[in-house]
């Protein structure tokens, strides 16, 4: 049998590249990363040593590498997510409301 993903719109950030986005744009991705994980009510992400995070999962802690997506899912879950699979998978959609 076959299966096509229901269409639903996630909340998605991509963990900051320390290399390619310059010393304050990588510090403020960091920022925005946090609030956002606070806001979502979890305090599970841990800044690991190469600049990605430790999130606690469902599955259990998983490693967000910088560059990766990190995916709040439709139960409020957060998971990382690698940039090939992500780009495979999702298409940015307009918040713009009418």
């Amino acid at each position: 049998m076959q299966y096509r993903k229901k269409p639903v719109i996630i909340e998605a950030m991509r963990v900051p590249i320390e290399a390619t986005d310059g010393e304050t744009a990588f510090m403020e991705g960091h920022g925005r990363i946090i609030g956002w994980a606070m806001l979502g009510g979890s305090d599970d992400f841990h800044v690991a040593d190469d600049h990605g995070y430790d999130i606690h999962t469902l599955e259990g802690v998983m490693h967000a590498s910088p560059g990766d997506w990190i995916i709040k899912g439709v139960q409020g879950e957060f998971y990382p997510c690698k940039p090939d699979i992500f780009a495979a998978t999702y298409d940015e959609v307009s918040t713009a409301t009418t």
